[in-house]
């Protein structure tokens, strides 16, 4: 590659949106913009360079846009008072945890209300405007690894991907008094609570939690009614996942986002209608009047972003809006999109119909706000960067800092057994034959699409062509798409992969065949690993926050006790499916693998433990596979996404050596594991 040719700084350059709200006359909207900088700029270090994100809450009306924070470090969160008036945020510095802030909007310097050692996460404005509800640990402090203590390991999930350590009391819930700056603990739950939402008459809130540790380590969870004066109780029986609470303007009922219980991680996630009761133990759960009802009932997408980008940095806020009593705006991901949709309520509370609201087929809308008759919202497509949009007007222009051109996707369909696949090509400019990526999501129930990707833009712009495909498995193609490959891992999503590449090659002559990688990341480096086991006509792969083998992952993940029962139907604690399991692990077929392999893991990585590079690595050097082992301190699954800066830049540079190593003529021969 000469001077000219991009490369991992191009990262540097880009200012990410995120989390838009929309104030409650619905005309304003404050969002994040989350940009690159160096950690202390009055202390530069040229030795040692850390650039760091720096985050500041902006305000729009839709013709004027401007910074309204200033801080030093990480501001968000912002959140709208009832009247408008008020802005409350959090502001994160060197000390420590993020506090909240209060802005008066009609003029004058933020107000710090809290300081907690433990910071503030999700703070909510009640109706009223009287109170502020947010989850912290308080001032609580975990320093045994600092002091070389031992720990005491007695719940069945300890360690969570993006935390590390969970805290030993879950965080409790607060309540500030924002008129006279009162804060109390307002519950101190048992279990994690995991979503929190205010009733119409700020008489309390629901919120998410499971009934005992066990239960929610297995991802069963329930909804609870907390008044403001009165006693905590379960509203459901609902035993399964609960992404999030939305009460229904008449304090009755309330919306619930979630899979029904006896459903797996295969199941979509869907919308469904319940009743407020008062008493749980005396309703009969089988009934018309308590059944729940499924409001996106016929929409046979999942609720929620499904599809993947790697200029997500920050909140990206997707809970569903009552517009009004009888309709609940969402969003859900349709093939390779995701836009918004209502669903409307029929006779009673039956469901009426689902309908489009605001949706592009070549669009992703990762985050939305709505009130008071307005819509805030990120939109972006495959060639064009995240942008902000107030009620139909973009109010950012962040495309503009690609210091590349971004090139425009081509559809490529392949055949499968359920119907037409699809998934995409970038090229380069050009005529010239040019190697050939096939790249692999994770999820495995997640989505390739239309979402901006600077790593695949940046792979075109250096002259590599990159494939990307949604295999059965993938969401947004209906229910039985993902059903596919339930407890069949290895078996038609890797013939999917395959027959995709191939319609690459066959339909885009300039592919070079003898000048192809493979590469993805948690599933998608499970898949790379399995195929790289299984044939040699890749010259090159990239495996990263991978897994080979199956049994032990399912001991040392944050989420396997209940993955591979959710996955396979099966589980590693069960003598009768460890041979089964074992039969899907790559590693059992690491004997096969001829391709040279970078291996990219994160040391903090508890969704895909780093064990499973260090089994693979091991394997590899002992059959002397090429293969170089790359691992990150202080990160987890989200490296490639939101990861530290400096952290971002040395995986590409990794990547594209990696790849610059193998598909590039006239390079220089890797390093191979010893014999």
């Amino acid at each position: 590659m000469n001077s000219s040719t991009p490369g991992p700084e191009s990262l540097l350059s880009l200012v990410f949106p995120s989390d838009p709200q929309v104030s409650p006359d619905g005309r304003q909207a404050a969002f994040v913009l989350t940009r690159i900088e160096e950690d202390n700029p009055r202390k530069p270090d040229a030795d040692f360079p850390k650039p760091r994100y720096r985050a500041q809450v902006w305000l729009t009306d839709g013709t004027h846009t401007r910074a309204l924070t200033h801080g030093e470090d990480r501001d968000g969160t912002p959140r709208w008072s009832p009247d408008g008036q008020t802005l409350a945020f959090t502001r994160k510095g060197a000390e420590g945890g993020a506090q909240l802030h209060l802005l008066p909007l009609t003029g004058g310097e933020a107000r710090r209300v809290t300081t907690l050692r433990g910071g503030v996460s999700a703070p909510l404005w009640s109706p009223d405007g009287q109170f502020i509800a947010f989850t912290s640990t308080g001032d609580d402090e975990d320093r045994r690894d600092e002091r070389g203590e031992a720990r005491v390991i007695t719940r069945p999930r300890y360690r969570f991907n993006g935390r590390d350590w969970l805290p030993e009391t879950p965080a409790r819930l607060y309540r500030l008094h924002v008129a006279s700056g009162e804060l109390s603990v307002w519950h101190a739950p048992e279990v994690e609570i995991s979503d929190v939402a205010w009733l119409p008459d700020s008489s309390g809130v629901l919120f998410v939690a499971a009934t005992d540790e066990l239960a929610g380590a297995q991802w069963q969870q329930e909804v609870w009614h907390l008044p403001l004066d009165g006693e905590l109780r379960q509203v459901t029986r609902w035993a399964s996942a609960v992404s999030a609470v939305i009460p229904h303007p008449d304090g009755q009922r309330f919306a619930l986002l979630g899979r029904p219980a006896g459903q797996g991680n295969t199941e979509h996630t869907h919308l469904y209608l319940l009743p407020l009761h008062s008493d749980l133990d005396s309703r009969d759960l089988h009934s018309r009047e308590s059944a729940p009802v499924r409001l996106d009932a016929g929409h046979d997408h999942p609720v929620g972003n499904g599809v993947g980008g790697d200029c997500h940095v920050g909140a990206l806020p997707e809970r569903p809006v009552w517009l009004d009593d009888r309709t609940l705006l969402f969003s859900a991901t349709v093939r390779g999109s995701c836009g918004l949709f209502t669903a409307t309520l029929g006779e009673g509370d039956q469901p009426g119909t689902v309908q489009a609201h605001t949706h592009d087929p070549q669009a992703v809308i990762p985050a939305f706000t709505a009130r008071g008759g307005g819509l805030a919202h990120i939109s972006e497509r495959a060639d064009r960067f995240p942008e902000v949009i107030l009620n139909g007007t973009q109010v950012t222009h962040l495309h503009a800092n690609l210091p590349f051109p971004a090139r425009t996707p081509t559809r490529v369909p392949f055949p499968t057994d359920l119907g037409e696949g699809e998934g995409w090509i970038i090229l380069p400019d050009g005529t010239d034959p040019v190697p050939a990526l096939l790249s692999i999501h994770g999820g495995p129930h997640t989505d390739y699409g239309h979402a901006f990707t600077h790593e695949f833009q940046l792979y075109a712009a250096r002259g590599q062509a990159i494939c990307y495909s949604n295999p059965r498995g993938s969401l947004g193609y209906g229910q039985a798409w993902v059903d596919a490959i339930h407890g069949r891992w290895g078996t038609v999503d890797a013939s999917d992969i395959l027959t995709f590449f191939d319609a690459c090659l066959d339909t885009h002559p300039r592919l070079d065949r003898t000048r192809t990688a493979v590469m993805g990341g948690s599933y998608g480096g499970f898949m790379t690993n399995w195929l790289t086991a299984h044939t040699t006509r890749f010259q090159a792969a990239i495996t990263d926050r991978s897994i080979c083998n199956l049994l032990s992952f399912g001991g040392t993940s944050d989420i396997g006790l209940r993955f591979w029962d959710d996955e396979l139907g099966l589980n590693f604690h069960r003598r009768a499916d460890t041979l089964k399991l074992w039969d899907m692990s790559p590693l059992q077929y690491v004997e096969n693998v001829k391709t040279p392999t970078l291996i990219v893991h994160s040391v903090l990585d508890h969704r895909c433990p780093i064990e499973q590079a260090e089994q693979w690595y091991a394997a590899l050097t002992l059959h002397g596979v090429p293969v170089r082992f790359v691992r990150f301190p202080g990160e987890d699954h989200e490296l490639s996404r939101s990861g530290r800066p400096d952290r971002r830049l040395k995986r590409l540079e990794e990547y594209l050596n990696w790849l610059d190593r193998y598909l590039v003529p006239n390079t220089a021969p890797a390093e191979t594991a010893p014999a």
